[in-house]
């Protein structure tokens, strides 16, 4: 009998899988297999194992003189951070809680889009209707990149650079005027500094090899940007808008104050300037064949962008660089008005010594200081604050943390890589920095959102359910490398030059991640706060290698990079778009809230946004939430994030997860191994399985004692999967396999390996359907560069549903190394005409 599976989700039971597969045990543990076709409990087929992944990347050695839970406060999964992120202690506990606040940003802005592509970094906490696929937005993917370049999981920023260099993140793109009418790729549709980005993140983690891998995806993305170069000018021009500055000063002053202003500007200039130097450097150290001399012609157009800008943007009068519009200005006149973007060129060692000049405009009352600020027009401008507070976006005044990033980072530069000048000094780059971390509240709590007033202690452009966390600048790459000085190289060395004030008698920065080693830096004038001696000490991997009793500036050899490549995991129960399967159910959900959220690919602890399931105010003594794959699907490792609001909806007490049987009915998921034993607030639980099963739907349970409201932010099903494969299954241009309802059509999958591995292909297809292999499959022996191709007899149930994509699953087991067997996978979505 052929088992409704919407029937089944409303009665609580549905079809399981016929394959149990590999699976994970404790951290560091493997487990062995059940054979295929076997049910749980069975004995397991000898000599196959599987991998369970840490939970988190291992710290290594270190030193441990902060009081790091202490520095963390209650934020949830503790765990994340004392993994990830380096430590700071600061007497100044506006920038320190302003720093620990923002990595909480981070956290919430990844976003995990599914098996193909992996992490993104979210702008908006929610969705907006003018993003790229998954949600991603490019106009500060550059700061996300600089920002989460200190964490120690390289994967979500390997994933987050592939989104948009490889990924749907470069794919075309309506050219409208809603998306940019001049551009036909998102990775376009706001100016973009990548290469510079990544060249920072690679001179930060010392892995080149990955860097160099995106050369020729660089070389595109800047090439790209050529419909916008005017020869006779030299220099590219953009839209306001699409630097992201809806209404400015020099939109203002064109007949379309959205649309309009196109002209000559400091800011696509510079990016390409800095993207044009990274590559050069790049390619200088992959150095193949003919790469010195394509350096020299990155370098070339660097050199004239910058002699041109000088010629056009810079106002020897006003000391300042500046916006020209590009139409109706034969003369090429400069606006009138100082915006902040002039601050830029020092953003990338593009702007001259001799122009410092500029800077005395920060500290300026009539220029861009404010006790909220920078402002983004100067000022004197009569364009200041005019309609800004009738509605977001204006760029003319509101203190916005996109550009203050931007104009501390060319501070920095300024003040530790120029020579000496007389304009600013560290207490200006302290004052500005300290400035921005007051901005960061709300109601008296850690808070950002997308403009704040410059004069007043209050957000002006900040939506509900749109505007928190949001995630469109840096603020700790700043203490870091400006406030700290960690300044990254790109050899086996590190710079540190700390602009903190002198009057400061202690500071430290504990493990943080570079090149693959812990680095530590503790500044202490008596020897006396932290104990470990007087003066500027910096420890390598717990160890000291440096001391002196000031806080001049040093570079250290710290030798060759750690080796620290973290195992590639994938998440099948995540549904980003929340279309399609996975599909959640549950018995109650509160109105607010949605099943659909709790596997969204987000891990959301706020009130608003609501990202999760909860059964606030149901009237069950208990409620399920249930994941539906679709299709048979391995489960191996499961973590579940619970959402607990400190009111209505609490952590449980326990809770209960099953499986659906072959029988049509829910299972206890056997051989569970929980972490912790019980949830506890604020904790990620992690269930290992001792055999791994495949399953086609999974329920959770979720119980307090005392009854009560529980929820659930995240829920994640994860599997390591085997680098060196990749797989395929073969579709039309339409990305659809096309079946016929009673009638088998061959389907053809295929395997691809970058060295030599041994492989046995599956493909798994939903209830009812069958999928026979026209050769007998055998574990095959794959060389390297070679690809299996393996066609298949899929036959869809005669009652199919036209125009309903259905799932198909091919999943490959292989060996690694070490004799431990990977599950590697891929989905294709089958439909009929």
């Amino acid at each position: 009998m052929a088992l409704d599976r919407r029937r089944l989700f409303r009665s609580g039971a549905a079809a399981m899988g016929a394959v149990a597969l590999s699976s994970a045990v404790p951290p560091g543990a493997t487990a062995l297999e059940s054979a295929p076709g076997s049910h749980p409990g069975e004995a397991p087929a000898a000599g196959k194992r599987s991998i369970a992944s840490p939970l988190y990347p291992a710290v290594g050695p270190g030193t441990a003189f902060l009081d790091h839970q202490s520095l963390l406060g209650d934020l949830p999964e503790a765990e994340w951070y004392e993994a990830n992120i380096p430590f700071v202690d600061l007497p100044d506990a506006a920038i320190r809680d302003t720093y620990y606040y923002r990595w909480r940003v981070i956290k919430h802005a990844l976003k995990y889009t599914g098996p193909q592509e992996g992490w993104i970094l979210s702008e908006f906490l929610g969705p907006v209707g003018y993003s790229a696929p998954h949600g991603g937005i490019n106009a500060a993917a550059a700061h996300h990149i600089r920002e989460a370049r200190w964490l120690r999981d390289h994967r979500y920023l390997d994933d987050y650079i592939g989104y948009w260099l490889r990924g749907s993140g470069s794919g075309p793109k309506p050219a409208t005027d809603f998306l940019n009418k001049n551009t036909t790729d998102w990775a376009h549709q706001y100016s973009f500094w990548i290469a510079d980005a990544v060249v920072a993140r690679a001179s930060t983690d010392g892995r080149w090899e990955h860097a160099l891998g995106l050369l020729d995806e660089l070389e595109r993305q800047w090439r790209r940007w050529v419909p916008q170069f005017d020869d006779e000018v030299g220099l590219y021009w953009q839209t306001p808008v699409w630097d992201a500055m809806e209404y400015t000063a020099s939109s203002y002053q064109s007949d379309d104050p959205y649309h309009g202003g196109e002209g000559f500007r400091p800011t696509l200039n510079a990016y390409q300037y800095g993207d044009a130097k990274a590559i050069a450097a790049l390619l200088r150290c992959r150095g193949h064949r003919g790469d010195e001399a394509k350096a020299d012609r990155y370098d070339e157009r660097a050199r004239a962008l910058q002699v041109h800008q000088e010629r056009w943007l810079w106002d020897e009068e006003d000391q300042f660089y500046k916006h020209v519009m590009r139409d109706e200005n034969p003369e090429r006149r400069r606006i009138a008005d100082r915006e902040q973007i002039g601050f830029l060129p020092w953003y990338f060692h593009m702007a001259p010594a001799g122009n410092a000049a500029a800077w005395a405009q920060l500290r300026d009352p009539e220029g861009f200081s404010a006790p909220f600020g920078p402002t983004t027009v100067e000022r004197r401008s009569p364009w200041f604050m005019y309609q800004a507070l009738e509605g977001c976006c204006r760029w003319n005044g509101p203190s916005w943390p996109f550009a203050t990033s931007q104009t501390l980072t060319a501070l920095a530069n300024l003040l530790i890589d120029y020579p000496a000048q007389s304009h600013v000094d560290r207490t200006d780059y302290y004052a500005v920095l300290r400035a921005y971390a007051l901005t960061h509240r709300k109601d008296g709590k850690p808070y950002v959102a997308e403009a704040h007033h410059p004069d007043e202690d209050r957000w002006i452009y900040d939506g509900r359910g749109h505007s928190e966390d949001y995630n469109h600048s840096t603020f700790n790459d700043l203490v870091l490398s400006g406030l700290l000085g960690i300044r990254s190289q790109p050899d086996a060395t590190v710079a540190v030059a700390p602009l903190v004030p002198l009057e400061w008698d202690h500071f430290a920065v504990e493990n943080l991640p570079y090149h693959g080693h812990n680095l530590s830096v503790f500044f202490d004038r008596g020897g006396r706060h932290y104990g470990h001696g007087a003066g500027l000490s910096v420890w390598l991997n717990g160890r000291q290698i440096h001391r002196q009793a000031d806080l001049k500036p040093v570079k250290l050899t710290i030798g060759k990079t750690g080796q620290h490549t973290l195992p590639h995991e994938v998440d099948d129960l995540a549904n980003v778009e929340q279309k399609g399967y996975p599909l959640a159910r549950a018995s109650y959900t509160f109105p607010l809230d949605s099943p659909a959220k709790a596997i969204d690919g987000q891990d959301l602890h706020l009130d608003t946004p609501s990202s999760r399931w909860t059964n606030y105010d149901s009237s069950n003594a208990s409620d399920w939430l249930a994941v539906d794959f679709g299709v048979p699907t391995p489960v191996s490792d499961l973590r579940i994030s619970f959402y607990d609001d400190g009111g209505g909806v609490r952590t449980p007490d326990s809770y209960e997860l099953q499986c659906l049987g072959q029988d049509g009915r829910w299972h206890p998921l056997p051989g569970q191994h929980r972490t912790p034993q019980t949830p506890r607030p604020g904790t990620l639980n992690r269930i290992l399985l001792e055999r791994a099963i495949t399953t086609t739907a999974l329920r959770l349970t979720a119980i307090r004692t005392s009854g009560g409201a529980v929820g659930v932010a995240a829920w994640q099903s994860w599997r390591t999967e085997d680098p060196r494969l990749t797989l395929t299954i073969e579709t039309p241009p339409n990305g659809l396999v096309p079946v016929e309802p009673g009638r088998a059509v061959k389907v053809t999958t295929t395997i691809t390996a970058t060295t030599t591995t041994v492989v046995g292909p599956q493909l798994l297809v939903p209830d009812n359907w069958k999928a026979l292999p026209q050769h007998t499959i055998h574990p095959t022996t794959l060389k390297a560069g070679k690809t299996l191709h393996t066609r298949w007899l899929v036959t869809a149930p005669t009652d199919l549903a036209h125009h309903l994509p259905q799932p198909l699953r091919l999943l490959v087991r292989s060996r690694g190394k070490k004799a431990e067997q990977f599950v590697t996978s891929i989905v294709a979505q089958a439909q009929a005409d």
